[in-house]
């Protein structure tokens, strides 16, 4: 959408290369069933009213039910609401399930209202990429439900460097969104294919991300050098950032 529409690039909440993970996680709530995401380019539907949207679901991609948010709009120029939706879906033999929006009662809410007057109150990305701003990483981890996780990509075995207590690469490495610049202590890192575990703190300034750990706690894992990496996962704890 931001490409076709003309919008700023930003960078995601959630990397690319992690959404499967997230997606993972919901299985519990799915009956077991880990949900798959399947993309649709917007060119495609971003002239259709809300009946044809729905009629593509239906006839097109063979959707049996949806699941939307009570403030979900759709079709051209927003023109559906959750009400037409579910009537929609009636229409075409699927089901249709309008969740309540969960609400956000933390102390930045009233400041984020009046930023944007789209806000209800509700939990949103908008209110993520707020609380990023401003390290606050434990009420990142409240409008999540779970903790933040930056992915870095080692493009080339120059960007990554270390010293056996420090690791550093470029900002360029970032695949998501990251906290504010400063210091963010109970972090761990995530290392290979098997999410090696090692504690660690971080420290981000204008053009590296720093990762500082214990030589005692990397001692296991010495096998895994910048050689080998390839990717590498950094969770934040709910500790605010130091000046």
């Amino acid at each position: 959408m931001a490409e076709i529409l003309g919008w700023e690039p930003r960078a995601p909440i959630v990397a690319k290369c992690d959404r499967k993970r997230i997606l993972s996680s919901w299985g519990l709530l799915c009956h077991k069933v880990i949900p798959k995401e399947f993309q649709i380019e917007f060119s495609t539907v971003r002239y259709l009213t809300p009946r044809q949207f729905v009629q593509k679901l239906s006839e097109e991609l063979g959707v049996c039910g949806v699941v939307a948010g009570q403030n979900y709009r759709f079709g051209y120029k927003a023109a559906g609401d959750a009400s037409d939706l579910v009537q929609l879906c009636g229409e075409f033999g699927m089901s249709a399930c309008i969740i309540d929006s969960v609400m956000d009662k933390n102390q930045y809410s009233k400041d984020i209202n009046c930023r944007n007057s789209k806000e209800k109150g509700q939990v949103s990305s908008t209110r993520v990429r707020h609380a990023l701003a401003k390290g606050d990483m434990k009420y990142v981890s409240e409008l999540l439900g779970r903790h933040h996780r930056l992915m870095l990509a080692v493009k080339n075995k120059e960007n990554i460097f270390g010293d056996g207590k420090r690791l550093s690469a470029p900002r360029s490495c970032l695949l998501n969104l990251p906290p504010s610049e400063g210091v963010y202590e109970d972090c761990c890192l995530l290392i290979g294919e098997e999410n090696v575990v090692v504690p660690c703190r971080i420290i981000i300034d204008t053009t590296d991300i720093h990762v500082e750990f214990d030589e005692l706690a990397l001692a296991p894992h010495s096998h895994v050098t910048a050689q080998n990496l390839e990717l590498l996962g950094i969770e934040f704890g709910d500790s605010s950032v130091l000046s």
